[in-house]
């Protein structure tokens, strides 16, 4: 079999050294997650700008964090302020991951208006250039270059809009996306460091820390495995005190959240991360296949990133499917940043797969007869 000059990348998809019946497989897979993807067409529109208990409120849930970083300017410690909040907008008190974790909220309430705008928006370059640096060794041309940046903008479009720098998912999703790009085989202590500050700004954050480490367990990376354990255990160290410090400030008769089983299913993760991107100036039904084909470019790139990126998806999928409610859609941003780039991995993909399953690229023998 020789090797086919590829379209987009750099090399072969994962896919091009698939048996004939595995590519058939693989492709009927494609048009399973492609329809259901589609489920999203049924799926209730999300309340934009809803609250946390998901029933018509008073507050808006960035009206919420501002009014704490308030509070905590006006000389309230963030336990009190949050509480405070939480009380004037009908927020429910209980349990205490109703209460976000107060790092981001205690820096901003420290910092001037235009210092977190600075920040954020350093983090959003560094966290593009990371990505840029790993994607340009595997897309040596030009054009799809050009692709990835317009996919990038596209999937950032949320993270640079300065009225949400005061959601959580925000910087917790950049922080993520800037992790996964500095990890590599042997260098991980960053990627690790940088996880860590995600979990700190965003309880949600701990799903990409437990991929990361079953990555490294099974890669055979003990050393990286046990780093992203120590992460874990200072984060449930951290949840712990959190805990108990949100109890020293609710009581029993405080509002309790109606629970976090959404039950919405995959249709809801595929319009919560179009909501996210700038798939959502398309119809539906094309945004919701576009976010099938994304899946499908992470998985088809043959690099450990992009295996990683696609088992982020697919877990934040589950995530959101089972727990998120309507009202929760905003968890998407924490996989958003740089997911519309998996396109640019589809069409050498599924070249690829047809070019296997139709066994375009078996040798073929010609048999002349001579006649003297």
């Amino acid at each position: 079999m020789t090797q086919r000059r590829t379209f987009w990348t750099g090399a072969p998809s994962r896919f091009a050294g698939l048996g004939r019946n595995k590519a058939r497989l693989a492709l009927l897979a494609l048009i399973l997650i492609l329809a259901a993807c589609l489920t999203a067409l049924g799926v209730p529109q999300s309340p934009t700008g809803a609250s946390a208990s998901g029933a018509a409120q008073e507050m808006t849930d960035l009206s919420l964090y501002e009014r704490i970083s308030a509070g905590m300017k006006g000389g309230d410690n963030y336990y009190v302020s949050a509480a405070t909040a939480l009380r004037a907008g009908h927020y429910p008190l209980r349990p205490f991951l109703t209460f976000r974790l107060p790092a981001l909220s205690v820096i901003q309430a420290a910092l001037p208006l235009w210092a977190t705008l600075a920040m954020l928006f350093a983090l959003v370059l560094a966290t593009a250039i990371a990505w840029g640096a790993r994607l340009g060794m595997a897309l040596p041309r030009m054009l799809p270059r050009i692709a990835v940046l317009l996919l990038m903008l596209g999937s950032l479009i949320a993270f640079l809009q300065p009225e949400l720098s005061a959601f959580h998912e925000i910087w917790a999703g950049l922080l993520v996306a800037l992790s996964l790009a500095l990890r590599r085989p042997g260098r991980w202590i960053e990627a690790v460091a940088i996880g860590l500050a995600a979990m700190l700004i965003r309880e949600t954050a701990l799903l990409y820390v437990v991929v990361m480490a079953l990555f490294a367990w099974f890669e055979g990376q003990r050393r990286e495995a046990l780093g992203w354990g120590v992460a874990i255990l200072i984060f449930a160290v951290v949840l712990g005190l959190h805990a108990h410090a949100v109890a020293g400030v609710t009581g029993p008769l405080d509002a309790r959240s109606p629970g976090w089983f959404g039950l919405n299913g995959f249709g809801f993760f595929v319009s919560s991360l179009a909501t996210a991107t700038a798939l959502q100036i398309l119809p539906l039904w094309l945004a919701a296949l576009l976010v099938g084909l994304l899946l499908f470019g992470w998985a088809s790139w043959n690099d450990p990133l992009g295996l990683r990126m696609f088992a982020l998806l697919a877990a934040y999928a589950v995530a959101i499917g089972v727990f998120a409610r309507l009202d929760t859609f905003y968890w998407a941003l924490m996989i958003a940043p740089v997911s519309l780039v998996g396109l640019v991995f589809v069409p050498d993909a599924l070249r690829d797969l047809f070019v296997r399953a139709l066994d375009l690229d078996r040798p073929r023998i010609t048999v002349t007869r001579v006649t003297r």
